[in-house]
């Protein structure tokens, strides 16, 4: 007797499991069902007029099977919304990367009202007012570093430092002094300002960016040489933060240099006081600080005894004892002329920045 599962006849030959087992690739379960886009309509439904057959069912029906997958989307639009929320409440602020500003300088000479006073190096430092100024770079002091909001102590110390060096090497190494090579300056520049500094010590010019008695000091190794070689010096320096990437550090020195005319004939009038008071600002930003280098981003100079009439753009040219200054005043500025304006400035060494008569 054929089982309830199989029909009465058995199962047809040379059908492996039945004739049923034809159509198993093709049977639709359940779950299947449920996911057809088409739905067939009931046979009350079919009996209306110009009634479909079939109709579409939504694919957004909330099946069983699709909730996991609604629930991912959600999220999804969760997180994409709190991103795009969040980039507007907070835009990333990219780094500054602009390049420094050109140098801008000022070189003024500071004529003497009378001839310049002379004799020994050692009596004029004496009755001058450079008698307690310290020798060579010890007269560079540095202020007490500390850590700022943004920098550490040990940063704020390698500015100051790198600021000492650049001063150091550009107003008191003896080959610069005399014209000579410049190297070890340059190679303490931002890259972006070496073409300036190149520029100024090729060809000098008074238009307040290529001065190279901006960028250092420098005499005619043909007209003056020193007297002495300590050079002395007194000055100060501070620092503050230029925002959360940079420091800035303000220098502020006087240096004296005991001068004497070139060559080795005698000098009878002997030595003469060059004073020159130089105000220079630094900027350094961190990669600056990785690589000891610095921006320079103003420089003022005043330096004296000289002539009001004398070309300072390339070398300061010292009037020396006995010498004094011309009744010229600068060279004539035309305000017609197009281009950068020629520096036309000048001003009168006072009376008590001269050694006294005791020297």
């Amino acid at each position: 007797m054929a089982g309830r599962g199989e029909p009465p006849e058995g199962t047809p030959e040379g059908l492996p499991g039945g004739g049923d087992d034809e159509y198993r690739s093709v049977v639709f379960d359940e779950s299947f069902v449920r996911a057809a886009r088409l739905q067939e309509y009931s046979a009350q439904e079919r009996m209306g007029e110009h009634a479909r057959a079939v109709r579409s069912r939504s694919s957004w029906s909330l099946r069983p099977s699709s909730k996991p997958a609604v629930a991912l989307v959600l999220l999804l639009l969760i997180a994409f919304s709190t991103a795009i929320y969040m980039g507007i409440r907070h835009p990333y602020q990219p780094p500054l990367t602009g390049h420094p500003e050109p140098l801008r300088m000022t070189v003024i000479p500071l004529a003497p009202e009378g001839p310049v006073p002379g004799g020994d190096a050692e009596r004029l430092f004496a009755h001058s007012p450079a008698a307690q100024f310290r020798i060579g770079g010890s007269g560079i002091s540095l202020p007490s570093a500390a850590k700022t909001a943004h920098f550490s102590e040990s940063q704020v110390m390698n500015a100051l430092s790198i600021a000492k060096d650049y001063l150091i090497k550009s107003s008191l190494d003896p080959d610069v002094l005399a014209g000579g090579p410049d190297h070890q300056i340059r190679v303490l520049l931002d890259p972006d300002l070496m073409a300036q500094f190149d520029q100024s010590l090729a060809t000098p010019a008074g238009d307040g960016r290529h001065s190279a008695t901006g960028w250092l000091v420098r005499f005619d190794p043909a007209e003056v040489a020193l007297a002495d070689p300590r050079i002395r010096v007194q000055g100060a320096m501070s620092y503050a933060e230029s925002g959360t990437d940079a420091l800035t550090v303000a220098a502020d020195y006087v240096f004296v240099y005991a001068l004497r005319p070139a060559g080795n004939a005698p000098h009878p009038p002997g030595a003469s006081l060059f004073t020159v008071r130089r105000e220079l600002h630094f900027r350094l930003d961190r990669e600056d600080l990785r690589v000891n280098r610095t921006e320079i981003q103003s420089s003022t100079v005043e330096a004296g005894p000289q002539a009001c009439s004398a070309e300072v753009a390339s070398r300061l040219r010292p009037l020396l004892a006995g010498e004094r200054a011309s009744a010229r005043g600068p060279a004539g500025t035309d305000p017609y002329a197009t281009g950068p304006a020629p520096e036309a400035l000048c001003g009168t060494l006072a009376t008590g920045a001269q050694p006294s008569s005791g020297g």
